[in-house]
């Protein structure tokens, strides 16, 4: 059994072997980079399991050479670069991985919030100019903000992530307001949140954090229109995909301050192709490198969840998370 793992993002892959030479005597495992095209000729197009990085992209090219695939296990939430109709084609499984890292993301959201709140990196950049001033304790505060407890958080998305936002904020004495789609009032209301229209909640909020699913119907889903509904205090915050905002209004409503900023772990290319990218160097947008979901805990949990979808498959039981 030959199992091809496509990666670019991890140094080790010493999980993957015990726990698939625990499961199949005879398995080995080979892997590639995200340039695989020689590797797939040599031995790809004969692997039985495929284990993916959210990254590689698998087209229909690709999947049409698999002579004995029986999944395709993603490292994570995202299988957009999955030809997933070649897949249906070939009667090949894919699979990805939810709630794994809920956690880490909610914690990241209310980092997010703290930083902004209290101007961190803003004081800090500024303080040596502010000493040089004698500007120092209240002298120094450039706008008075209201403390966390007295403002509103619109989560938009109340799924498995949102609803633990919305307990980690609510522990902050943050008032909570939901938008979502699916989710009844009265499910929301006993999570401590509030139901609210779309309208309502970008009005209202003054933080908007998004947890909205990376398909094509939520696609620029948020733009100028909601831009300009939001407080020109309110920040927006996206843990999500970077296909949901429209990053030009994004870039405009902040320069325009229209709203006050965002904080992107996610953004529409990823890895980006130059620095100089405009979501990049703007002020008041500050970006990370998609690393939200990433702790000991997660990456541990992400591995496991993409190792059992894939086992789970290949002994023709079903997995934990079935995409088709």
């Amino acid at each position: 059994m030959l199992i091809w793992i496509i990666d670019e993002e991890w140094s080790d892959y010493d999980l993957e072997h015990e726990i698939l030479e625990k499961k199949f005597s005879n398995v080995e495992i080979k892997r590639s980079t995200y340039d695989y095209n020689e590797d797939l000729e040599t031995f790809g197009k004969y692997a039985d399991g495929v284990l993916a990085q959210v990254y590689a992209d698998i087209p229909k090219e690709t999947i049409d050479k698999l002579e004995n695939c029986k999944v395709i296990a993603t490292y994570g939430g995202g299988y957009d670069r999955i030809d997933i109709d070649a897949c249906k084609d070939k009667g090949i499984k894919v699979t990805n991985i939810q709630d794994y890292c809920s956690e880490d993301l909610a914690d990241y959201v209310m980092a997010a919030m703290f930083m902004v709140n209290k101007n961190i990196i803003g004081y800090s950049n500024t303080i040596r100019e502010d000493v040089d001033a004698e500007k120092w304790g209240a002298i120094a505060v450039k706008s008075l903000n209201h403390r966390l407890s007295r403002q509103k958080l619109l989560i938009v998305g109340f799924g498995a992530i949102g609803k633990v936002v919305a307990k980690k904020a609510k522990s902050l004495g943050m008032e909570i307001l939901a938008y979502d789609e699916y989710e009844d009032e009265s499910t929301i209301a006993n999570h401590g949140a509030r139901k609210v229209s779309w309208e309502e909640g970008f009005k209202e909020a003054d933080f908007v954090s998004v947890h909205l699913k990376g398909v094509d119907a939520n696609a620029d889903k948020i733009g100028k229109n909601e831009f300009e509904l939001m407080k020109e205090t309110a920040f927006i915050i996206n843990t999500a995909r970077g296909k949901i905002i429209v990053e030009k209004d994004l870039v405009e409503a902040v320069k325009n301050r229209k709203i006050a900023g965002a904080i992107l772990d996610v953004i529409k290319t990823e890895p980006p192709k130059s620095s100089a990218d405009s979501i990049l160097n703007c002020e008041g947008i500050f970006v990370t490198p998609h690393i939200s979901y990433i702790s000991v805990e997660s990456f541990k949990a992400l591995k496991e969840y993409a190792l059992g979808n894939l086992v789970s498959v290949l002994n023709g039981e079903r997995p934990r998370n079935l995409v088709v």
